[in-house]
């Protein structure tokens, strides 16, 4: 597993914790415009491969689930990347963790899915993709964070 990031840099932590607020506070615009760069360009992502594969209420909502999954093995990739580079750029994290993945990912879609496939009389689908996407994604961001340190940590091995 990847080492924590260093709370000063991280835009997803505690503002009431003074020794949380760092990057954040010390630049707001900045980490805020990376964030909402990186938004844009997620959710763009994100509607467009919903756009592709649409679904009706009663079936599973395929694309949701896959930018669910794999936004979140993204997201364990780069938790491993910016842990072997010590953080790396102050601007990485807000801008592809918070802003592109964040954006591209969606708990939002996956409830107003669940709640039209019950809605629709679909109570199965409604389970199914309940608990498919949650499970898919705890595995998927584990599997990228582990896959990815233990490739990074034997690239440095060598």
């Amino acid at each position: 597993m990847a080492e924590p990031l260093d709370p000063r840099t991280d835009p997803d932590v505690d503002l009431r914790v003074p020794a949380d607020r760092g990057e954040l506070t010390a630049h707001p615009a900045t980490i805020l415009a990376a964030i909402a760069a990186g938004g844009v360009l997620g959710a763009m992502g994100r509607a467009g491969l919903q756009h592709l594969a649409p679904h009706a209420s009663t079936s599973f909502p395929w694309a949701t689930f896959a930018v669910n999954t794999s936004g979140c093995l993204l997201i364990g990739v780069l938790m491993a990347v910016l842990g072997h580079l010590g953080g790396g750029h102050p601007l990485a994290r807000p801008f592809l963790g918070v802003g592109v993945l964040g954006g591209f990912t969606t708990f939002s879609t996956y409830a107003v899915d669940i709640q039209q496939a019950l809605v629709a009389g679909a109570a199965g689908i409604a389970l199914a993709s309940l608990a498919a996407t949650l499970l898919g994604a705890l595995v998927a961001v584990a599997l990228g964070d582990a896959v990815t340190a233990r490739l990074l940590s034997g690239a440095a091995a060598r």
